[in-house]
């Protein structure tokens, strides 16, 4: 997607050891014509894939979860990375590794939000190592949801994700794709 990919090349910031950081359009301040542009590509993408619910992680994939949502029609869960005492006991866990926090994370939802049933279409920020999308996956699976789909704004293809994702079967699809990170130059698969 050509807006993303400007936008990463004018404002995305390369700090190293594989981290893109793109708080200032994605996920601490968003530019939200620019999700919304990729929201509309997520639900073009994912037209035919009957989902019935939207599964993001908190926090950065929560902005394109919300606008791909928007355009399809469905509503949006978006796993809690800490408990909050309105949340049941019992919940779906799992733990995944944030290479932002440097630190593994958990993931929590609630199953009032996610059943038996769903046909669930995985959004998020980043597809990297893919931990964090294969967590989202584990809690549908946990829940008896079917996941459709997996989207993703950026997927850095050198982190491996998508090898560890493929096996499963799922689609997945990634509106920018880095190959490299090296010497401060992002190089995008064309």
């Amino acid at each position: 997607m050509q807006a993303l990919k400007e936008r990463i090349m004018r404002d995305g910031i390369h700090l190293g050891s594989g981290i893109l950081k793109v708080d200032g359009f994605i996920n601490h301040q968003v530019d939200a014509q620019l999700m919304d542009q990729c929201g509309r590509e997520f639900a073009r993408i994912f037209a035919g894939i009957g989902a019935t619910k939207v599964l993001t992680a908190e926090i950065s994939g929560i902005a394109p979860a919300v606008m791909t949502a928007f355009h399809m029609g469905l509503p949006v869960v978006y796993a809690r990375k800490n408990k909050p005492i309105t949340m049941p006991d019992q919940v779906y866990l799992t733990l995944a590794p944030s290479h932002t926090k440097g630190r593994m994370v958990e993931l929590i939802v609630s199953p009032e939000y996610l059943a038996g049933g769903e046909r669930v279409l995985i959004i998020d920020d980043f597809l990297a190592s893919g931990a964090t999308i294969a967590g989202l996956v584990r809690l549908g699976q946990a829940a008896g949801a079917k996941i459709v789909g997996i989207g993703t704004l950026i997927e850095k293809s050198f982190e491996g994700g998508r090898d560890l994702l493929t096996p499963l079967g799922i689609p997945i699809h990634s509106l920018v794709c880095i190959t490299s990170m090296q010497n401060g130059e992002i190089t995008f698969k064309e």
